[in-house]
């Protein structure tokens, strides 16, 4: 079966949070040691520089099913750790849309704590994109009035994403606008197909708990919110820690649920995926594999979305704070 050629109900479900946000879709790979890759003001928020890769697949044996790659960095450029700076390259394709985009980033780092043993830190980012998008009507025969058949359209867009974070000893939070600026694609996308508003709006906030000899818990939430087409989501989260000799094996587990719903004929669905994910840390490289298995009656097939994490910490220096905060120290 040709996905390019196919249309299907589940189509919707899941893009309704993928497709409709340019630049990187938001998953669930910011378990994996990686919230900077949604968070700009977490660039160089750690006391190790971060390199992290990743690479997602849906819908295994599908033709042009949706995939990502992205490619991430980021560190503190001064020794007191007040300013930081990151890059994210990424690739995502999904049936005829594609985009390649990059973002630069500059964070800066407000300290209050009076010793080490107090963390106490107010986080500003800022990143800068720019983005390529694709559509690849070269051997589309149907009818669209956004895709060409026989043409390949490409346009490109500049864009910025905003970011706070706050650290307290265990508990953190995150504010973040995706898209701040207006944009549209003319070149793809006639007027009255594509609202110039990308805007996205994301939250999260969590704590963690419990012996770091033994074992710790982070619940946290993320909440998102998409203004223009009023769609918002929740995911729900927990993840586990335990030291070993070698490092640190982690789990966590991932429950994502829309407010909203799609309607069809006999039929009402939410989205709602759940994300088991698995992971360690060794010396200084970090290994994570994430399996999101969409739930409800209408579904493309049983297969769930499988992604893989690979990273290195670089450029790591003593470990700063006295608080069981893994996303800092």
């Amino acid at each position: 079966m040709n996905f390019k050629k196919s249309y299907f109900i589940l189509a919707f479900l899941v893009a309704q949070f993928t497709y409709a946000q340019e630049g990187v879709a938001v998953y669930s790979d910011y378990l994996s040691d990686n919230y900077y890759l949604i968070h700009p003001s977490m660039a160089g928020a750690a006391n190790c520089g971060k390199i992290r890769i990743t690479g997602r697949q849906q819908w295994f044996g599908q033709d042009d099913a949706p995939a990502l790659q992205t490619v991430s960095f980021n560190t503190s450029i001064d020794e007191d750790g007040k300013s930081g700076v990151g890059m994210i390259l990424f690739n995502d394709k999904n049936g005829y849309h594609s985009q390649r985009g990059a973002k630069l980033t500059y964070a800066h780092h407000l300290r209050f704590s009076r010793t080490t043993i107090d963390l106490n830190q107010l986080s500003f980012g800022l990143s800068t994109a720019f983005v390529q998008s694709t559509l690849d009507g070269s051997d589309f025969t149907g009818f669209d009035p956004v895709i060409v058949p026989g043409v390949i359209q490409k346009d490109s867009y500049f864009n910025i994403d905003l970011g706070i974070s706050y650290h307290y000893m265990d508990y953190f939070t995150h504010v973040t606008v995706k898209n701040f600026l207006a944009s549209q694609r003319r070149e793809l996308y006639s007027a009255g197909f594509e609202s110039d508003n990308l805007q996205k709006y994301l939250w999260s906030v969590g704590a963690v708990f419990g012996n770091e000899e033994r074992l710790l818990f982070e619940p946290s939430i993320m909440y998102q919110n998409t203004p223009e087409t009023k769609e918002s989501a929740i995911d729900l989260n927990m993840k586990v820690y335990k030291k070993m000799d070698f490092g640190r094996l982690w789990g966590a587990v991932s429950y994502r649920r829309s407010f909203d719903s799609a309607d069809y004929p006999g039929a009402k669905q939410n989205l709602q995926w759940i994300s088991p994910i698995i992971g360690l840390n060794y010396d200084k490289y970090m290994f994570a594999y994430t399996y999101s298995h969409v739930m409800g009656d209408i579904k493309f097939d049983n297969g769930g979305f499988h992604q893989i994490t690979l990273g290195i910490n670089i450029f790591c220096k003593d470990k700063l704070w006295d608080c069981n905060c893994p996303a800092v120290n």
